[in-house]
């Protein structure tokens, strides 16, 4: 074959320069750009991969600022937090101070007036705002979580950081939990608030009131006769001393019992009794009676985290039994007849000791003596058959209290499951003791016009009603077709409509679900009748300052000691509360302080606030609202530490993927020069190569 010298070209020269002008493009490229690719083209592999890198690296920028944006907020709740705690510290020095029997009231007006500014200095960070963000309005971030009054306005929800493909961390405390939380660690605890003497010592001669003794606060080693008095000075085996008590139970069940005692039992055995009516027994105790150095009855719940002990309690003693019937025994049918059973019957007692002593007494039956072991600033419900005039022998027939044009019920209604408040939606039935299929509540008072209103609401399985002025209407459910809601699916919406209607005088024109509704919609335009966010029925005229209105809602088993325990309670005179799971931080705050501008060291409901604890309990309750910031506050700090590891695993993940990034698509500069230099010396072999074989002459292929 002649050798032809295109083919010299074409096989040392032509494929050598292209390739070796390709490598050295594709090299001084790198150098400039730095990058070992520029197109996806170029490396299917290595351009994949930097994507999935930069997607990575993108992630870990939006975690960051989103983990450092939480951080902020979390670290600024943490300082919030400190200041509170350094001020419920003060508030704490200056209640033990208060508590000190020797202060004047000039010095407890100084203590007051110092927890008032104390007040409005947590009302202050509790509205502490970074950004334009309240820190405790939960997802509310726009919105004062605290108002003038002290209520909560923010809601409950959890804001969360965004921490990592598929995880989160919550960074902010709301101000339901903080302010309005349950501690399921807390054991209620509740207080009757009238000081209980003992008789015996301050009349040491019980037949003549002449004989001057001594003031001395009741002991549980003391006697019956010692609480309840006598008029003369011999102790009594019969048993002729009577307690009714009302009550729940923890676990939500209602109760009404009596207790008859003679003269020589001790008190320890009335309080015994009284555990055994919540279900202690010889080898559990459920609860623990006790009296405190005012002689008044502290029962304390053994079971953990509910809300739902309630005790009231009162006394009744007839000192003349020469008659043939005890007065004091609201079960004596010889006396009282049609009407036995019933605790109306003691309403023609004497209240007060000394007047039975010093023959002063303008009661009806001036030798029957009611002893008041709690008393409220409730009035009492007068129905028509109702001619009890002594409030203390109530416990749950009492009206709404009434502030301006709205009436407030004493009683939450608390969820029996979940110790939770209820709201409009929840049955009835999730609140009482037991099933609502033939019960019945009254409903009485005056209504928006000033007039007197009477109503019944019955409550059945086959379908509930209420009657007023003689005529009765279906009270509607929701279904389609709409029918009689059953007793036990009845809601608090349906219940406080029925109200509504009543107390605003719409009733239904028809009794059919169109007139039904039609009241409805009309009395919601001159009232509202709703669940306080603590679980209470609230009724508020619309258009007023002071409304006429008056309601009391309860059991018509009430007062029938006859009767079963009522199902439910509206509106109790009941023990005041002086520890529960359930957390209100202002409102207990302002009792504290009310505690001390009435000058009051113990409940007494003799006088100004007659609900109020008294300086010593609200030590108690300080301290119970310090440990439940204290938690929340370390809720805060390990949510801050969550935040700060997230932050520095971000980081170091970040680093880690920049890194990767790098060796995956950037250049490694040396390599490249040195393959650059190897390149050209290449290219210049080659050249050399050409230019030598160019120069032979025919006879070197000879």
């Amino acid at each position: 074959m002649r050798i032809a010298s295109d083919m010299y070209y074409k096989n040392i020269y032509g494929t050598n320069n292209s390739q070796l002008s390709k490598s050295l493009f594709d090299v001084n490229k790198q150098i400039a750009s730095r990058l070992k690719i520029q197109y996806a083209q170029d490396d299917i592999r290595t351009f994949t991969e930097t994507m999935r890198l930069d997607n990575e690296i993108t992630t870990l920028d939006q975690t960051k600022k989103s983990v450092q944006s939480a951080l902020k907020f979390s670290d600024q709740t943490d300082a919030v937090l400190n200041e509170f705690e350094t001020a419920m510290n003060r508030a704490r020095t200056l209640l033990v101070n208060a508590a000190n029997g020797t202060n004047s009231e000039t010095s407890l007006d100084a203590i007051a007036h110092e927890l008032r500014g104390l007040e409005e200095h947590f009302k202050s960070l509790s509205n502490t705002s970074i950004n334009g963000q309240y820190l405790f309005s939960g997802s509310a971030v726009d919105t004062k979580p605290i108002a003038s009054d002290g209520s909560y306005r923010g809601n409950d929800a959890i804001l969360k950081a965004f921490t990592g493909s598929g995880t989160s961390q919550q960074y902010n405390i709301n101000g339901a939990e903080l302010f309005l939380g349950e501690e399921q660690t807390v054991r209620r605890e509740i207080s009757t608030n009238v000081v209980q003497y003992s008789l015996s010592a301050k009349y040491p001669d019980f037949s003549d009131s002449t004989v001057s003794g001594v003031s001395k606060h009741l002991t549980s080693s003391d006697t019956i006769r010692d609480m309840m008095g006598d008029t003369d000075n011999t102790a009594d085996t019969l048993s002729k001393h009577f307690f009714y008590i009302s009550g729940t139970k923890s676990d939500g069940t209602a109760f009404k019992e009596k207790i008859s005692m003679n003269d020589e039992q001790k008190v320890d055995d009335l309080l015994k009794q009284i555990g055994d009516i919540y279900g202690n027994t010889a080898d559990l105790d459920v609860v623990n009676v006790s009296l405190n150095s005012y002689g008044q009855i502290v029962i304390e719940d053994k079971m953990k985290g509910s809300s739902k002990i309630d005790f009231h309690m009162v006394g009744a003693t007839d000192f003349d039994l020469t008659d043939g019937t005890n007065a004091a025994d609201i079960d004596d049918i010889t006396l009282y007849g049609a009407n036995a059973g019933k605790i109306d019957n003691l309403g023609s007692g004497e209240t007060n000791f000394d007047k039975i002593m010093l023959g002063t007494s303008t009661a009806t039956n001036p030798n029957l003596f009611i002893k008041e072991f709690v008393k409220s600033s409730l009035g009492a419900a007068e129905s028509v058959a109702t001619t009890n005039t002594i409030e203390g022998t109530l416990y749950d027939r009492t009206e709404f209290s009434k502030e301006g044009a709205m009436l407030s019920s004493s009683t939450p209604q608390i969820i029996k499951e979940t110790n939770a408040f209820a709201t409009a939606s929840t049955k009835l039935s999730e609140v009482a003791s037991e099933s609502l299929d033939g019960k019945s509540f009254v409903f009485e008072g005056t209504n928006v016009s000033g007039s007197p209103y009477s109503a019944t609401i019955n409550l059945t399985t086959a379908g509930s009603s209420f009657t007023i002025g003689g005529s009765t209407y279906t009270i509607y459910d929701m279904n389609t077709p709409r029918g009689a809601v059953a007793a036990d699916e009845m809601t608090y919406k349906q219940l406080m409509d029925v109200m509504n209607m009543v107390v605003t005088g719409n009733i239904p024109a028809a009794n059919s679900a169109t007139g039904y509704d039609a009241a409805i919609s009309t009395a919601d335009l001159g009232a509202r009748t709703f669940l306080s966010y603590d679980g209470k029925i609230t009724f508020e005229e619309i258009g007023t300052g002071n409304t006429k209105a008056s309601m009391a809602l309860y059991d018509a088993n009430s007062g029938d000691f006859s009767a079963a325990a009522s199902v439910m309670t509206f509106n109790t005179n009941n023990a005041v509360t002086v520890r529960d799971p359930k957390t209100d931080f202002f409102k207990t705050f302002d009792a504290m302080i009310t505690a001390v501008e009435n000058y009051k060291l113990y409940p007494d409901g003799s006088s100004g606030d007659v609900r109020n604890v008294g300086i010593e309990n609200a030590i108690k309750m300080m301290d119970d609202l310090q440990d439940h910031i204290f938690k929340s506050h370390s809720q805060v700090g390990a949510q801050s530490n969550a935040l700060t590891n997230s932050l520095q695993r971000t980081e170091m993940l970040k680093m880690s993927s920049v890194g990767l990034r790098s060796s995956v698509i950037d250049t490694d500069l040396a390599e490249a020069y040195l393959n650059l230099q190897q390149l050209n010396t290449n290219y210049q072999a080659m050249l050399s190569t050409v230019g030598k074989i160019s120069q032979l002459s025919l006879v070197n292929y000879l």
